[in-house]
């Protein structure tokens, strides 16, 4: 065998080896590493959709949180005033009840009060009566003198 026979059919081996390999066995690779490259980069893709839309979730959160704060403060603020205005109604209410006993109590004052003179004032004229009796030393009739004793009454 000579060399140069070995050589030659060696590359042709291997030529048609390298063309057996491009036309078969290279196609399915080429198409696993794009296929492998595409699925790489939708990977990547949708990682940078899950971190746009976790910065975008985090800022609805943040929104809702501070709007439910303000809604808070503004019940807070809304119960504070209604409890105001109760206790201001209560004062009032009870201004209006403690005026009307302080009023009922002084009607109640002045009837005693008109009572006690009325007493006073038959008191005084049974007295008058009793001294008259005993200066002019004769009996006076209360039923005879009735007119004069309701007018001495009226006088004191």
């Amino acid at each position: 065998m000579n060399i140069n026979a070995t050589l030659i059919g060696q590359a042709i081996w291997f030529a048609l080896f390298i063309w057996i390999t491009m036309k078969y066995v290279w196609p399915p690779l080429q198409k696993a590493m794009a296929d492998r490259q595409a699925q790489i980069a939708e990977g990547l893709a949708a990682a940078e959709r899950g971190k746009h839309e976790q910065e975008l979730a985090a800022k609805r959160s943040a929104d809702a949180l501070r709007e439910a704060k303000e809604k808070s403060a503004d019940f807070v603020a809304q119960a504070e005033k209604r409890a105001q205005q109760i206790v201001e109604e209560a004062k009032g209410t009870a201004k209006i009840e403690a005026d009307k006993v302080v009023a009922g109590a002084k009607a109640e004052i002045e009837q005693e009060v008109e009572r006690a003179k009325q007493q006073l004032r038959e008191r005084v004229a049974e007295l008058a009566v009793a001294g008259a009796e005993k200066i002019l030393r004769k009996e006076i009739n209360a039923s005879a003198h009735a007119d004069m004793l309701a007018a001495l009454k009226q006088d004191l």
